[in-house]
């Protein structure tokens, strides 16, 4: 099982807005959209490039390159050029921090 890993504080990531950071080797976006919070890998599907970067629309992020949009709920390729989902991953709040981790390999 992996470990938790810490992203930020609550009180510095804000509404809209995400962190990125490293786990298990694995670069992780966390978001807070409308009070919940979000972990998905930060590579689009289509190109192996990052997600993080582009436009954040409600609950779809946008691919800075080619436009391709992700859910942030469930990860799945809302449009093309992208066809297939992006990994997400739980997240926690405790002690006012936010956590995630990548529980593929569970």
């Amino acid at each position: 099982m992996s470990e938790w890993t810490l992203v930020c504080a609550i009180a510095d990531l804000p509404e809209g807005g995400w962190k990125v950071v490293e786990v298990d080797g694995a670069m992780l976006a966390v978001l807070l959209v409308a009070g919940e919070y979000y972990a998905i890998e930060d590579i689009c599907t289509h190109d192996g490039g990052q997600l993080t970067g582009g436009e954040l629309q409600g609950c779809e992020l946008i691919c800075p390159r080619h436009g391709a949009r992700f859910c942030i709920k469930t990860g799945a390729a809302l449009t093309p050029p992208a066809y297939e989902a992006v990994d997400t991953f739980p997240v926690i709040l405790k002690d006012g921090n936010i956590w995630t981790r990548d529980d593929r390999w569970d």
